[in-house]
């Protein structure tokens, strides 16, 4: 069996009691005996998440769009899903490649013939550099650049690709004093980027930074802390413009989901034959009603994509034991808790049954497999009902899901959606 193969898509061999939310009649079937049975959301368990293929479409083209009108290239931040799936999907909408966290997170990408990969910071085990070496080498085609914030770690991937044939893209990372990674000052990033320019067995391959660690919000402060770190990403550029190899292209390399905005505006205008300016943003494909939507430049009356949370989880309530509290059976080892607890948004008697509004209902706190909801004490949502939730942050919800249904509404089934896909998760 191929690495490919082995990281297709969708599960692979027969659906089993151990898929989480697959109902029983499934044990046994494969997935595309499952779908060929056209389930619905209905069919399901809970706990369970879902995501929408729909949004997810309208979130690919209007992103696309963006990237197309500014001139920006997307390699897209793979860790959000970790589904092969989803990144074919985001390349065939026009990302030429995907950008991953780690160097597990990068084996994944290449074993799903991913052919540009960026890892989106340091590699500083030597074992994992070696085997990097020897899979650039084995393969002509496949295109993978790191970071690198210091000469200590130049030094280390220097190294550790003795002896390899094919040269290492190394971008160098700009910093912030009291943020994550990256070089503190600009004299200090160019002295990195000469150093990688210097160093056997690398090549200088741009500037690259993530400009969301040095803001949380969009007030007026936060967003020209953000601009003036992306203006310090260009001055190391310039500041390179000597180091560079005559024979490729510099990479501008920034843009997390909050402000890419903010890096069309600033770096934007730096793209020319021999610079490109690459966005990096990956939660755009699933979005959320949380976080994300509360910082999302469309809102803040920029002309931005207009994205939408294509997920949502589903719980059902197993206890009503208090006139003014319910608890659900989605917990912490279901649903995201890092940005903020889940919000109650509708209730159901039943999965794919009609919906109402669950007006008033709060989350006010989550255990391993419990949520708390404080509701009206006339609100009259039962044990076994169900409640449809909104999340924050897609990176923390996906990665609590091994198999995740896909639904598609379609007419008036739009309660009760048929599940077109199943996704696997590499997490």
């Amino acid at each position: 069996m191929t690495a490919t193969t082995e990281l297709a898509g969708r599960p692979q061999g027969p659906l089993s009691m151990t898929d989480k939310a697959i109902p029983p009649w499934a044990d046994g079937l494969t997935v595309d005996e499952f779908l060929a049975r056209r389930p619905r959301l209905s069919s399901l368990a809970t706990p369970l998440l879902v995501l929408d293929d729909h949004a997810i479409a309208d979130n690919l083209a209007e992103f696309a769009a963006f990237c197309g009108e500014h001139g920006l290239d997307l390699a897209p931040h793979g860790k959000t899903t970790m589904s092969p799936t989803l990144w074919r999907r985001q390349i065939a909408a026009g990302a030429h490649g995907i950008t991953v966290a780690n160097y597990p997170q990068l084996r994944v990408a290449v074993a799903a013939g991913i052919r540009r990969v960026h890892v989106a910071n340091a590699l500083a085990d030597p074992g994992g550099v070696a085997w990097l070496g020897a899979a650039l080498d084995a393969d002509p085609g496949l295109d993978v650049q790191v970071w690198a914030d210091s000469t200590a770690t130049v030094a280390l991937l220097s190294d550790a690709l003795a002896g390899t044939r094919r040269p290492l893209t190394v971008l160098v990372e700009v910093g912030a004093l009291g943020a994550r990674t990256g070089a503190r000052t600009v004299d200090g990033a160019v002295h990195v980027g000469e150093a990688i320019a210097a160093s056997p067995g690398l090549r200088l391959g741009g500037v690259a930074g993530y400009e969301g660690a040095v803001a949380h919000d969009v007030t007026p402060a936060s967003l020209a802390r953000v601009d003036a770190y992306l203006e310090a990403m260009a001055q190391v550029h310039r500041g390179l413009a000597g180091a560079y190899p005559d024979d490729g292209v510099a990479v501008l390399s920034a843009g997390g989901s909050a402000y890419f905005d903010r890096v069309a505006a600033v770096l934007g205008p730096l793209r020319d034959r021999g610079t490109w300016v690459e966005l990096r943003s990956g939660v755009y494909l699933i979005h959320d009603d949380g976080f994300y939507a509360s910082v999302a430049p469309a809102d803040r009356g920029i002309a931005a994509p207009r994205l939408r949370s294509a997920m949502r989880v589903w719980a059902r309530v197993l206890s009503r034991p208090e006139p003014t509290l319910a608890l659900l059976d989605v917990g912490r080892r279901d649903v995201s808790f890092d940005d903020g607890l889940p919000v109650p948004q509708v209730a159901a008697p039943s999965l794919g049954g009609p919906q109402r509004p669950l007006v008033g209902a709060v989350a006010t706190a989550i255990n391993d497999q419990h949520l708390f909801v404080d509701l009206a004490v006339d609100d009259p949502l039962a044990v076994g009902d169900v409640v449809g939730l909104v999340a924050s942050h897609p990176c923390t919800v996906l990665d609590k899901w091994r198999t995740v249904p896909v639904v598609r509404a379609s007419g008036g089934d739009s309660d009760d959606p048929v599940v077109v896909d199943l996704l696997a998760t590499y997490f």
